[in-house]
């Protein structure tokens, strides 16, 4: 089989020497780079939310099959085993999470470059020499822009459930090219994949997409994994419904919750158009690698025949739409719900700059730097200028220059040139761990920096401290109050819902009220409930709730006066 980016019979690329100092350089920075994300990163309030219900309910004697997180049973124990060897003070235990979350995606990468290596001939022969030296920088490359992508992911993505199916993606697509054997590579393959459906449901096109890519590289084999998947997939799910005595009732639950759902506010063409111009901007923002994309698959078509090129734009269209649609699905315009997206951009572009069959293309490589540095300037930037539209002509220009690259002439790569590309690359991925980084944009306009994230991290945690000295030391708790304050105050909870979602979900949607689930998390509030109650009054508002369980709840604990100061109070029961 022909290499990734040269066509098949193409020659041999020429040798280079290799550089003693300049690839060296590269390892440098991204490794200072990954050092600095996880000392200083830390964890997500949606992250904070899975580990304080699996720990508030794991005190309550609850394990991760049983408690409700609104994440489904493999992510939960996902999360659980990343959780269960920490120890010590929250930024200790945040540190270990994230240095455990890097190594399995180092692991992922090295699987892909591993496979990358041993691609082998339609006839199942072994690799030649010649494909070996084509491939050698391609995909040390690709594997390493996939790898960084996945560790340097911003805090908003980090060990979520899409990033952790781009993960098991990427397992699988090493799995599927890796294995000499076709039909063993498809059932090893089959597993991560399966496993990559299971992390939310909604990431089933996660593991679509990676059947895609498997295509671009071995028809055969990309049929052979489509057909072992499907009921990997369909026996893990048997599995975590036998193995949790509420997960098929929480499979049914949990998407009547969410009330900005398609479902629930049904299709508005002009409103998803808009939504979808603005949605991809913030998210290039977060990881401006996504401004790479069409040019990095512009320099891939390149070094193809009409056929193969047509081949290649159409699963990179079919992975964008796909991408935007499990995002218009959900309706909520998260940007982790896109981080299938991004990884794939920085796969393109390493695969476009990491080719050995032309010059690096360094007028590409010299956006890919001017990437890097736009989430650090664009917060400073006046608000005029902070609008999708200021994006977008940043990507154009990343295309502009591509289209240069492609039309010079082809010579030997000198490698001080494809050293410095490559550096780019990883400053670009660098991007959004910067303390003056975004960690939250909405149509354009940066709401919060990663340096403004952690001043209320410890805003957060000095207010835990003020409600966890009102409670006595293992007094359990029933929380009526967001995912962190559970997260920090870390009292243990008394039931399967340590975190009231489905009861302040009753807020928007009275007919959540009728679930069974709901009925369940209501009977923590009246039968055998905690001594005392933790109430966010700005989260979980008492007037706007389900009327009964507002009466509840009034019936069951004393609270505080409301005050504009204070609007998380401790009750006590009555």
């Amino acid at each position: 089989m022909a290499t990734t980016a040269a066509p098949a019979g193409a020659p041999a690329a020429p040798r280079v020497r290799r550089s003693p100092l300049w690839w060296p350089a590269v390892a440098v920075t991204a490794a200072a780079a990954v050092v600095h994300t996880l000392l200083t990163r830390g964890l997500s309030g949606d992250l904070r939310y899975v580990l304080g219900a699996l720990r508030l309910g794991g005190d309550a004697g609850y394990s991760p099959s049983e408690v409700f997180t609104h994440r489904p049973f493999f992510y939960r124990w996902f999360v659980a085993l990343l959780d269960l060897p920490t120890a010590g003070g929250t930024a200790v235990r945040e540190t270990v999470i994230g240095v455990e979350g890097a190594l399995v995606a180092a692991a992922a990468a090295l699987a892909l470059y591993a496979a990358l290596l041993r691609r082998v001939t339609a006839r199942e022969a072994a690799v030649t020499a010649r494909e070996a030296a084509v491939t050698a920088r391609e995909a040390a490359v690709t594997a390493g822009a996939t790898g960084l992508a996945l560790v340097l992911a911003p805090r908003t993505d980090f060990l979520q459930p899409e990033w952790a199916a781009v993960l098991l993606a990427v397992l699988g697509v090493a799995a599927a090219l890796g294995v000499r054997r076709p039909w063993p590579a498809a059932l090893l393959a089959a597993l991560p994949l399966g496993l990559a459906v299971m992390m939310k449901y909604s990431t089933a096109s996660t593991a679509a997409f990676a059947v895609l890519l498997v295509w671009l590289a071995d028809r055969g084999r990309a049929l052979r994994v489509a057909l072992a998947v499907v009921p990997s997939a369909a026996v893990l799910f048997g599995l975590s419904v036998l193995l949790g005595s509420h997960e098929w009732q929480w499979t049914e639950d949990m998407p009547r919750i969410n009330q900005s759902a398609l479902g629930r506010t049904g299709p508005r063409p002009g409103e998803i158009l808009a939504h979808s111009v603005s949605f991809l901007a913030d998210r290039a923002l977060l990881s401006p690698v996504l401004l790479l994309l069409p040019g990095a698959l512009l320099l891939l078509a390149r070094t193809r025949g009409r056929a193969r090129r047509l081949e290649l734009l159409a699963v990179a269209a079919l992975v964008g739409a796909g991408s935007l649609a499990v995002v218009i699905v959900q309706g909520n315009w998260f940007p982790y719900h896109a981080v299938q997206l991004t990884v794939a951009a920085a796969t393109a572009w390493g695969l476009a700059v990491g080719g050995t069959t032309g010059p690096p293309p360094w007028r590409f490589g010299a956006v890919s730097l001017a990437c890097g540095a736009l989430p650090v300037l664009y917060p400073h930037a006046p608000g005029g200028l902070q609008r999708p539209a200021t994006v977008w002509a940043l990507g154009l220009l990343a295309l502009l220059a591509a289209a240069a690259d492609v039309r010079r002439r082809r010579r030997p790569a000198p490698v001080r040139t494809a050293a410095l590309v490559t550096l780019a690359g990883v400053v670009c991925l660098a991007g959004p761990v910067w303390p003056g980084s975004p960690h939250l944009v909405q149509h354009g306009r940066v709401t919060a920096t990663n340096a403004a994230f952690l001043r209320d991290t410890a805003r957060e945690e000095a207010e835990a401290a003020r409600l966890r000295a009102r409670i006595p030391a293992g007094a359990p708790v029933l929380y009526l109050a967001f995912g962190d304050t559970a997260y920090h105050v870390d009292r243990p909870a008394r039931c399967r819902y340590p975190i009231a979602t489905f009861l302040q979900r009753s807020r928007f949607l009275p007919d959540v009220a009728g679930l069974p689930s709901f009925a369940e998390n209501a009977d923590c509030v009246d039968h055998d409930p905690a001594p005392y109650a933790i109430l966010d009054r700005a989260w979980f508002r008492l007037a706007h709730v389900d009327p009964g369980l507002r009466a509840r709840v009034r019936a069951t604990y004393a609270c505080p006066p409301p005050s504009k100061d204070t609007p998380t109070v401790v009750c006590t029961r009555r």
